[in-house]
């Protein structure tokens, strides 16, 4: 037998390689393989973040339906049968008779919307002001950058409580506790949006000098198509970096607005809520109506938080 031999007139079909291949040999990725605890906190994060997706299929009760409760399931210990009705709920229940368990994934529902809606709001604000204050420069410039250095003189979450509290006040009464979570998201995102204006000030007054943005000008490109085709996208690392770790603290800060009363509403109570409910039994010996909210809490901040390091560390060039 002889080798089949190709025609010499035939032409040779290379397939390019696919997205998917192409990303599993990225630097990034193999970073990420030889990271544990990025595979971890990972993990953990997507776990939450689906738990609190698809809480109503997840949840063996619905915490806030007034009809499935029973107040003779109250103050029920984890994982021992109530003395009056024999019912086993795996993290007990709270003065109510609600499942702590089913009432932890509907308030992450709640936590993790507030905390992403925040974060995307004050990215939004940041990004646009930080691109006008370093492409416009003079006195856009700086308006801009003094009225951030004023806002980083108080601290984020007394900022946050001063929004929130002008903004429920001009807010009709009848309407507080529909536009209650609303309000919660712009106080916090107003509070937040100055590390990113200042971020892409910064890499924008660095990225206009260079030959790309000089071309587009000589061609006719007007300012906003320059800012937001040509720049923005050579800015954007940093900004994701810190969106993720600003999502840690955007958690943290609604559940200590919620705590001290001034966040979501008892109607849609998040982590913040259930602590502060179960902090008001601690000393009455019911621990864990504020011990696995608190867990819970704890878990979620840590694990974006250690995502947003690990991120920080692999978009940089300088530790590659």
């Amino acid at each position: 037998m002889t080798d089949r031999q190709v025609p010499p007139d035939m032409p040779i079909v290379v397939k390019d390689p696919s997205r998917l291949s192409i990303a599993l040999q990225s630097d990034f990725f193999y970073t990420f393989k030889r990271s544990p605890v990025a595979i971890i906190s990972f993990a953990v994060v997507v776990i939450m973040v689906l738990a609190a997706i698809f809480a109503p299929l997840v949840a063996p009760y619905n915490p806030f339906d007034p009809a499935s409760l029973n107040l003779m399931n109250g103050f029920s210990r984890p994982m021992t049968p109530n003395a009056f009705t024999g019912d086993t709920f795996w993290l007990g229940t709270d003065d109510q008779g609600r499942d702590v368990f089913s009432t932890i994934l509907y308030g992450m529902r709640i936590s993790l919307f507030v905390g992403a809606a925040a974060v995307l709001f004050a990215m939004i604000l940041g990004i646009t002001l930080g691109l006008l204050a370093g492409y416009v420069g003079g006195w856009t410039e700086t308006i801009i950058m003094r009225i951030a250095d004023v806002q980083l003189t108080f601290p984020a979450i007394l900022v946050a409580m001063l929004i929130f509290g002008i903004a429920k006040g001009v807010t009709p009464v009848e309407n507080r506790d529909q536009m209650a979570i609303w309000v919660l998201i712009i106080a916090i995102g107003l509070s937040d949006w100055v590390q990113f204006a200042r971020v892409v000030r910064g890499a924008t007054l660095v990225e206009k000098n260079k030959e790309y943005v000089q071309a587009a000008r000589l061609i006719g490109r007007r300012s906003p198509a320059i800012m937001v085709r040509h720049i923005l996208p050579n800015v954007l690392s940093p900004v994701l970096v810190i969106a993720t770790i600003s999502l840690a603290l955007a958690i943290i800060a609604e559940a200590t607005l919620s705590f001290l009363g001034v966040g979501a509403p008892p109607t849609q109570p998040s982590l913040g809520t259930l602590i502060r409910i179960g902090q008001g039994f601690l000393f009455s010996g019911e621990w864990w109506i504020l011990l696995f909210p608190a867990v819970t809490l704890l878990a979620l901040a840590l694990s974006v938080n250690l995502l947003g390091d690990w991120l920080r560390d692999a978009l940089n060039p300088r530790l590659r």
